[in-house]
């Protein structure tokens, strides 16, 4: 497929050679982090700016072409894989931070800045932004996919930390939504539309993050348990007892494995929990001390703390390699990569229960997540041409969201829904779902934003 001939003269008026119909960027556009693909889009786009991407919306709109924005690629249900052609709108380019006003703890930021670009560009001011997925996402796709990640059970998620948006919708429109202000009553919540809309109501090309202060204290340690259910008994427990982790992550006795055969670590083959604690120096002690005895009570061992600034930085890196480093347990394999977000209560039942469905169909299935929200992970490694161990792979994931679902819990807590989930956004929703599809419709009647996406496809 092709873009119409028109329209491609129309975006290289636009954009000149920053369009692209090239067999390598086009393949490019088509993968994405987990076993999702599509076929490529019919070209590439990079624009500099927003009244760029209004031209080249407004164009793509009248021309009723498919436009699917794109970050860093790092998202793991399809979120940005052009399912039905069309234009990949790669916001890669647009990465300036436009302010920082470090007296009101804010910065202004286009969409293809990454969350440790912005980081480093903080590091005189005192100040940093805490959302960490692990990937070093654009802060546009995190918007997009309202991500959280390891931080999220002390500073929130995404949609706690952006203030307002700059916007272009599908006929071309810039909106800006949201204000600088600590809050506002000022009508509809437009901000927390497009927070997790998936790129299918708008193009995100600014946005304006809240900041939080630098911790006077940072400890982190890793801890051994001798069962999963007591490692996640363990994180309810401290949740409950109202410490207040900066970090608190669990990794199953597959994950450390994997750790130690991709980092050269030495942990021992059991369940771990990782956390950490930011504060001042007493209060930091005294919360260590606080989650130390809860932990004995659970039977935690071999407590090992990262004393340096470096021993914290290898000890997040061996977690946000878990990816890869999971990867690795089975060379070859592709990675069927689910998520689901329980209330605490609930918590060490479910991943009890995904852990024996995993062991029931035989597949190999480490268990992680940021556990301090109730969130967890498995990567199931599946043989990509084995269409039965795929069949079994979304079976347990299946089932893992169902029973989320039971207990008032939800089929996502942070990768988003993209193509892998959408067929479970009914069970979730209900009626609602089709308000959504409403709301799509009312801003992009001719369906050309991210489609087949998030939203029920249309009669």
């Amino acid at each position: 497929m092709s873009l119409p001939t028109d329209l491609s003269d129309r975006l290289r008026g636009i954009l000149g050679t920053r369009l692209s119909e090239t067999e390598a960027d086009r393949n490019h556009h088509a993968q994405s982090e987990s076993f999702h693909r599509s076929a490529p889009p019919d070209a590439v786009a990079w624009p500099d700016s927003a009244e760029e991407v209004a031209a080249i919306l407004s164009a793509c709109n009248e021309a009723r072409v498919p436009v699917i924005p794109w970050g860093t690629g790092t998202s793991l249900e399809g979120h940005a894989l052009p399912v039905r052609g069309g234009l990949s709108l790669d916001l890669s380019r647009m990465d300036k931070v436009v302010e920082i006003r470090a007296e009101d703890m804010q910065a202004s930021v286009q969409p293809g800045v990454t969350r440790e670009a912005l980081n480093t560009e903080l590091r005189a001011t005192g100040l940093f932004f805490p959302v960490d997925p692990g990937a070093n996402a654009s802060l546009g796709g995190m918007a997009s996919t309202r991500a959280s990640g390891t931080t999220a059970v002390r500073y929130g998620t995404m949609r706690d930390n952006v203030l307002a948006l700059q916007v272009v919708l599908a006929d071309g429109r810039i909106i800006r939504t949201g204000t600088r202000a600590a809050k506002s009553s000022a009508g509809y919540d437009l901000t927390g539309l497009f927070v997790g809309a998936e790129g299918t109501l708008g193009v995100i090309t600014e946005l304006t993050l809240r900041l939080h202060g630098q911790p006077e204290e940072v400890a982190a340690a890793v801890c051994a348990f001798d069962s999963l259910d007591s490692a996640v008994e363990c994180v309810s427990a401290t949740i409950q007892s109202g410490i207040p982790m900066a970090r608190i992550e669990f990794v199953d006795a597959a994950s450390a494995r994997a750790f130690n055969l991709h980092s050269g670590s030495a942990m021992p083959e059991q369940p771990h929990l990782m956390i950490e604690f930011h504060g001042s120096l007493g209060a930091v002690r005294e919360d260590a001390a606080r989650f130390g005895e809860i932990a004995a009570e659970f039977g935690a061992q071999g407590f090992d703390w990262a004393t340096t600034a470096e021993d914290r930085a290898r000890l997040w890196r061996m977690r946000h390699g878990a990816y890869h480093a999971c990867l690795a347990l089975r060379p070859g394999a592709a990675g069927l990569i689910t998520d689901v977000c329980v209330p605490m209560s609930h918590l060490p039942a479910a991943v009890h229960a995904a852990a024996e469905d995993i062991a029931a169909e035989g597949l190999i299935g480490p268990i992680l997540g940021h556990v301090g929200d109730g969130n967890f992970h498995s990567l199931l490694l599946v043989d990509p041409a084995s269409t039965d161990e795929i069949a079994a792979a979304k079976r347990v994931a299946t089932r893992m969201a169902e029973r989320a679902l039971a207990v008032g819990g939800t089929i996502t807590g942070e990768h988003g829904i993209g193509i892998g989930k959408r067929g479970l956004m009914a069970a979730q929703h209900g009626e609602g779902w089709q308000l959504m599809g409403q709301i799509k419709a009312a801003l992009d009647p001719n369906d050309i934003l991210n489609p087949g996406k998030l939203v029920p496809d249309r009669n």
